[in-house]
């Protein structure tokens, strides 16, 4: 159990060692600064620890903040310091100095969790200090101010402010208006009934999957039941960021299920869609496949653009500054948010046009959609690109690389074809035209030739480190490339199986990509060197796919799409969930609604 220290003189009437028992914190009271210390050092060393001031008054719920959200080692609001495991030696001496200087370093400031504060700014630590906005967290001095506190607590609802508080800052106009009014209420009753943010996240897949099962089953009913329980998913899929938000249960597992299981869900729809349209006679995978791709190249485009630019310095740019202009004004808002169809929007519009319309209906609007949005922000990106004088640093040139996901065969390429080229992204660019024409030229071979040209392309694209102005857009351009050259392969073969089979062995390959991206956000780098040889990379994965389709027949290559499919799938998918769920993962959280 975590441990709280109450320090200085207690106050009569005071709710404070209830408030933190209501917290699960174990309260004891410290006489004086060096018992504080003694009772630290004798806390379970494996639980957290609070000081907190005896004089406190605040909101409940602003204790909450800053002494149990598990995602810092070191957090704080006034009158309270807080230290889970990783960060006890640091809280520790700093208290020890504090006691040997005798009351320390801010003379002026006579609570010891203040004072302990000040003392870790001075040693350079890294203290978290929650937002409280509305909510109370003090130290008077004097029995008025005491009173003038307390008023200020009693004038504010904390469970309101709470609720509020659950729901993300950046959401769409979809899922602010139509789902978050209700979906906070659903993330307080699953907290009161012990449910957790992981659990909630489950229940979102395992109905999205239910979902895709309706739609498959080619019928009016099951479109129909499946527009409403997609829209069901994506309700749990908004409650359990807020429950995590509500009752503070952050974990590296529920960041990870949140953030795949929404692709999941998503792919596994389109499949369902794909099959329902099959039994009804209307053959819908290229389309499936196409927004699949479509989606997924998009992302890759929002991830390299925030990798590439995150920590670039003189960023800054004209565009930039007239978006951030256009965000003040309301209306702008809205309708820059909604254009870029974000999930809420897009799911809502399938699911209406799955229970209204047919499957490659469905698929067309998406397509549609999906391509404005791609175009909008691709195009926006790339005048804020050349119109800044941004800095990349060299972790973000290592973030594009390991993004473009280049094999072996690509390095060996490059050592043996060194050549004064021009820049990444027009080395990249003319590996994937010379690839698009060989596909698109009807001869059984042309496409091995093409592929050999753009692997030697992509080597020589990441020769030099991805600092161009543009270099972020090389890792969506592969995608594209390795992506594309499956749909095409499979879309020639024309016999049964084939186009689902590439759907599959797309949707295994995009897996290992949201995996790179989340690794990457959590400053965990990419995944392991063998794992990248083992799947090939993608140039060599393209290669490949273009060597079977020459060497087998149509019914053969699916086949061979089928088992590459599978392999791939098993291999990311053991060494993804061995890292995520290992002690070291990261912990990755989207307060944004994602693409």
């Amino acid at each position: 159990m975590s441990t709280a220290i109450l320090t200085g003189q207690p106050v009569p009437g005071s709710s404070i060692e209830g408030d933190l028992r209501s917290l699960g914190f174990d309260v004891r009271v410290a006489a004086d600064a060096a018992d504080a210390e003694r009772l630290v050092a004798e806390a379970p060393g494996d639980q957290r620890v609070a000081l907190v001031d005896a004089r406190f008054v605040g909101h409940v719920h602003a204790l909450r903040l800053g002494l149990t959200d598990p995602r810092f080692p070191l957090a704080a609001v006034p009158g309270a310091v807080t230290a889970q495991p990783e960060g006890r030696v640091t809280l520790t001496r700093a208290l020890a100095r504090e006691n040997s200087a005798g009351g320390g370093t801010a003379v002026a400031v006579d609570s010891l969790p203040d004072r302990i504060v000040t003392a870790l700014a001075d040693d350079g630590a890294e203290v978290y200090r929650p937002e409280l906005g509305s909510l109370v967290a003090a130290v008077p001095a004097d029995p008025q101010a005491r009173n003038e506190a307390r008023q200020a607590v009693a004038d504010v609802d904390d469970e309101a402010v709470r609720l509020k508080s659950a729901v993300k800052s950046r959401d769409g106009f979809f899922t602010t208006h139509f789902i978050s009014p209700y979906s906070r209420y659903l993330a307080r009753w699953c907290a009161r009934r012990g449910l957790t943010p992981n659990q909630v996240t489950t229940a979102s897949l395992i109905t999205a999957l239910i979902a895709a099962a309706c739609a498959a089953t080619g019928t009016r009913g099951g479109f129909i039941a499946a527009g409403v329980l997609l829209i069901a998913s994506f309700v749990l899929d908004c409650t359990d960021g807020q429950l995590a938000r509500y009752s503070l249960q952050y974990s590296t597992l529920g960041a990870w299920l949140d953030a795949t299981f929404d692709r999941a869900k998503e792919y596994a729809y389109y499949a369902g869609l794909a099959l329902g349209a099959a039994r009804g006679g209307d053959d819908v995978w290229a389309l499936a496949l196409g927004a699949m791709i479509l989606q997924t190249c998009r992302h890759v485009v929002d991830f390299s653009f925030n990798e590439a630019n995150h920590d670039a310095t003189a960023n800054t740019s004209p565009t930039a500054a007239l978006s951030d202009k256009l965000d003040s004004v309301g209306w702008t808002v809205w309708v820059r948010r909604m254009i870029v169809l974000p999930i809420g929007e897009r799911w809502a519009m399938i699911a209406v046009l799955t229970a209204a319309t047919t499957p490659r209906v469905t698929f067309y609007a998406l397509l549609v959609g999906c391509a404005f949005a791609a175009t909008y922000t691709t195009a926006g990106r790339v005048l804020r690109s050349l119109t800044r004088k941004a800095q990349r640093t060299d972790r973000a040139a290592q973030a594009l690389a390991d993004l473009a996901d280049n094999g072996p065969l690509a390095g060996l390429l490059a050592r043996v074809s060194r050549a004064p080229l021009p820049g990444p992204l027009a080395v990249a660019l003319a590996g994937t035209v010379i690839l698009t024409v060989t596909l698109l030229s009807g001869d059984t071979w042309a496409p091995v030739g093409g592929a050999l040209v753009y692997a030697i392309a992509a080597g020589q694209a990441l020769y030099r480190p991805l600092k161009g102005a543009l270099d972020w857009l090389v890792p969506p351009l592969f995608r594209a490339a390795e992506y594309g050259t499956v749909l095409v392969l499979a879309a020639k073969a024309d016999v049964n199986g084939a186009l689902p089979a590439a759907f599959g062995l797309v949707a295994a390959v995009a897996y290992h990509h949201y995996d790179t991206v989340y690794r990457i956000r959590g400053n965990a780098g990419a995944p392991p060197a063998w794992l990248v040889r083992a799947i090939g990379g993608h140039e060599g994965r393209t290669l490949l796919v273009t060597v079977l389709a020459a060497l087998l027949t149509a019914s053969q290559f699916t086949v061979a799409l089928t088992v590459l499919a599978v392999a791939v799938a098993l291999l990311v998918l053991v060494e993804s969930i061995r890292f995520w769920v290992s002690a070291g993962a990261p912990a990755v959280h989207d307060e944004g609604e994602p693409a």
